[in-house]
């Protein structure tokens, strides 16, 4: 081995300074959370060159500084499944159940999506993610080419798929493919792709399993809703006799790098099957969206996490959680997990931010890149201040993050070592302007007269 050598003399491109930065020790799953204080950070060529003291980082000279005293540095949060544009519909469909939330406004007002609408939605939505200290999302949604534009040119990083129902025929899969091909590695390396059937209830059996062979084939992860809620796993074991989990099995899904959406109607009977897939399958959990809908289960992280299946946080779209917080998702996951628990030393605030980083980095497949901040590590990540009333004193620190801080004390949001927020003021989208076109471009997108929807749901 090679002794490592001094410092590069050359300007670093981003030193940060003065802060306390978030560190894993030890081995990934072992979920001890550290903190140093009055560290640094330092970037060079979009990857974190050292995590050092601020008295040493005062000695190397940056192209930018950015002094961070009374902030935390911590890996940037992963929203592990969204669809951002959905942002679009916010607050449009309140107080209902899923089926009809499905059938009498959502999928009816989707009819009606243009690239356009897609665009702006998603602009809005990677803004309030940015701003949320959001640094990369996995995204299963249409028109997705456009997101993926969206998504190169503010800086974000995303993991995203082109979403097909069985009913639009063959094309609906070789789209998705057709995406996932052309796109995997875009934007300097900060896009990856899935494939991308929307559930075992929408998609077919045959084109279910012609995704997994698809999957293999070309070395592609799958994203895709499964055992959403409980009356879905009733429904599906009272048509055919399996969990969705085991159809997800019998059409050999189960085999690829496999990312489930939700999980709340995940059984016992499940788990076997879920374990053998060695952390291959991951699943990410919204527990803001199933308080909404009244789901009487959320996801079994604690059996999911015996398994060694990774559990990553996420917010589903805002029409159905009203915001892309995943500052909420990690505090909320940590609550909604005692109460179906019935133990308040399940799931600590400790665990929590390891969900948030590490686990989430997993599930999107990105565990080897992003989730700890050490050298080697591509620099996203983000800092936020403590220095407000409500999250003073500090006792805890981990408690203060997961129950006390809020997505408003981010002020720094930095991807592949790019500052995309500096002290809450957005870099790389212009907020005012895209809310000004997409609101006026809201009642034709909201209009449900013509009959029309893009699926039903019939679960």
């Amino acid at each position: 081995m090679t002794p490592a050598g001094p410092p590069s003399a050359a300007p670093a491109d981003l030193v940060v300074t003065g802060c306390t930065v978030l560190v894993h020790e030890g081995h990934d799953d072992a979920e001890r959370i550290g903190f140093r204080r009055d560290a640094a950070l330092v970037v060079r060529d979009r990857v974190i060159d050292a995590v050092t003291t601020a008295a040493a980082a005062r000695e190397v000279p940056a192209v930018t500084r950015i002094e961070a005293q009374g902030q935390v540095a911590l890996p940037g949060l992963i929203n592990c499944h969204t669809h951002a544009p959905m942002v679009a519909l916010r607050g449009l469909a309140e107080d209902l159940p899923v089926e009809e939330w499905f059938n009498d406004v959502v999928w009816p007002v989707e009819t009606n999506l243009t690239e356009r609408d897609v665009e702006l939605g998603a602009r809005l939505a990677c803004a309030e993610m940015i701003r949320g200290g959001v640094t990369c999302f996995a995204d299963h949604y249409f028109h997705m080419d456009t997101v993926a534009a969206v998504v190169a040119e503010c800086g974000l990083r995303a993991h995203l798929g082109a979403a097909y129902f069985s009913s639009q025929g063959p094309r609906g899969r070789e789209a998705s493919l057709d995406f996932a091909l052309r796109l995997r590695g875009a934007a300097g390396g900060r896009i990856t792709t899935a494939l991308a059937p929307h559930a075992p209830y929408t998609v077919t059996d045959a084109d279910l399993t012609a995704t997994a062979e698809l999957a293999r084939e070309h070395g592609l992860p799958v994203h895709i809703h499964a055992a959403e809620n409980r009356d879905q796993t009733d429904t599906s074991l009272a048509r055919y006799g399996l969990t969705p989990i085991e159809v997800l099995d019998r059409t050999g899904l189960l085999g690829t790098d496999l990312l489930i959406a939700h999980g709340t109607g995940i059984l016992e009977r499940d788990l076997p099957l879920l374990e053998r897939t060695g952390g291959r399958t991951a699943v990410a959990t919204a527990p803001r969206g199933y308080l909404r809908f009244a789901w009487p289960t959320t996801t079994p992280v604690r059996a999911l996490r015996a398994a060694g299946v990774p559990v990553g946080l996420a917010t589903d779209g805002a029409a159905s959680n009203n915001s892309l917080d995943v500052w909420e998702a990690m505090t909320l996951t940590s609550l909604t997990q005692k109460s179906a628990e019935g133990d308040p030393r399940w799931l600590t605030s400790r665990q929590a931010l390891h969900h948030a980083t590490v686990q989430s980095a997993r599930a999107v497949g990105l565990g080897d890149r992003v989730g700890t901040l050490e050298p080697g590590r591509r620099a996203d990540f983000v800092l936020v201040d403590l220095t407000g009333p409500h999250t003073q004193p500090v006792h805890d620190l981990a408690a203060t993050l997961v129950h006390s801080a809020r997505a408003s004390d981010v002020r720094t949001t930095v991807v592949d070592g790019r500052v995309l927020m500096r002290d809450r003021e957005l870099l790389t989208l212009d907020v005012a302007k895209t809310v000004r076109e997409l609101s006026g471009r809201l009642p034709a997108l909201t209009s449900r007269d013509h009959g029309r929807r893009v699926q039903e749901y019939d679960t």
